[in-house]
């Protein structure tokens, strides 16, 4: 017998090249780019004290929308008197703690005996209609302000920053006193407590426009001189393009920031109007207003001044501490 032509081999083993080229592909399959946003959203989720504040916010939007469930629910409304759980001679609630009971979760109030737990859910739904829109507001006009004038330039930058400077410098809160004061009852549909709401809204987004707008102006200032700007203008890009697709989605991030930052002092602004008598009137619901009613039962029954005061609190820090949040997530500079 003849031995075979071609004796069986082994199988080559890969070459170093091989082995290098091999390990590059795993290792690029096993790197993933991220986006900004996702990038924002990992830096955020470390943040504690920001994810708490803005679990707070939610539930706090949920209270509010859902304010006549969640009243049904505990069996109480809030304008309904209860006068039999009201001491006669001192118009004060029977009991310890302002009436606090298994029906009045946080008591009910002098003199009328309203439930205070119902006036506080409600009082949610004014406190953030209000922070919200007055922020939408502002962020709108300050934003389309701030870009023509930080893009555009000239006469047209000179005229919107003097505008700015002399709202800036302008008495907000006097302004609006005066203005609620001796607006008609009925306007555009609206009557009562829902024209002082619209009113509120728009005087308070139109004095705060100033501040967003001078954070856009100065952000589309440095933008306008970048590299991809010059390069889309060189390509014959209108001005229009170039404000939209190349300026406005680079801002998002400061104006994200700027709105967050800006709702808590529009709540404030709210309650501090109400507290003075021109914001919501009665019987409508308001934090503000109810701080202003229990000034005169502070002494016989505190537990009615701390708790739309602690209502107030909580909100407002909970709005700082996810803005800070925020801010810190979408800084590209930032290290946490």
């Amino acid at each position: 017998m003849t031995a075979p032509l071609h004796e069986p081999t082994a199988e080559a083993a890969p070459s170093a090249a091989e082995e290098a080229a091999t390990a590059g592909s795993a290792e690029a399959k096993s790197v993933q780019g991220r986006s900004l946003g996702r990038i924002a959203w990992e830096r955020l989720k470390r943040d504690k004290l920001a994810l708490t504040g803005g679990v707070v916010v939610l539930v706090l939007i949920a209270i509010a929308l859902l304010a006549p469930v969640i009243t049904n629910l505990v069996g109480q409304d809030p304008e309904t008197h209860h006068e039999d759980l009201i001491d006669p001679l001192f118009s004060t609630p029977k009991g310890s703690l302002g009436g606090i009971s298994g029906d009045h979760l946080f008591g009910v109030e002098p003199v009328n005996g309203r439930d205070v737990f119902a006036r506080i859910v409600y009082g949610a739904r004014i406190s953030l209609l209000v922070g919200f829109l007055s922020a939408l507001v502002a962020v709108v006009i300050g934003t389309v302000l701030g870009v023509l004038a930080g893009y555009f330039g000239g006469w047209l930058d000179a005229l919107i920053s003097r505008v700015m400077d002399g709202l800036l410098a302008f008495p907000q809160l006097l302004f609006i006193i005066a203005l609620v004061s001796v607006m008609p009852n009925e306007m555009l549909g609206l009557t009562g407590t829902g024209v002082r709401i619209f009113v509120m809204i728009l005087v308070i987004g139109f004095f705060g426009w100033p501040y967003v707008g001078r954070v856009v102006r100065g952000q589309t200032l440095s933008l306008r001189e970048r590299e991809y700007v010059e390069a889309a203008r060189s390509l014959g890009a209108g001005r229009l393009y170039i404000l939209f697709k190349e300026l406005l989605p680079n801002l998002v991030a400061p104006i994200i920031v700027y709105t967050t930052m800006m709702i808590p002092t529009n709540i404030l602004t709210e309650a501090a109007l109400s507290f003075l008598g021109v914001g919501v009137k009665p019987p409508t619901a308001s934090w503000g207003q109810m701080l202003s009613s229990a000034i005169d039962y502070y002494d016989s029954d505190p537990t009615y001044m701390v708790i739309p005061g602690v209502a107030i609190f909580i909100t407002v820090l909970a709005f700082n501490l996810f803005g800070d949040g925020v801010r810190d997530a979408l800084d590209p500079k930032g290290s946490r």
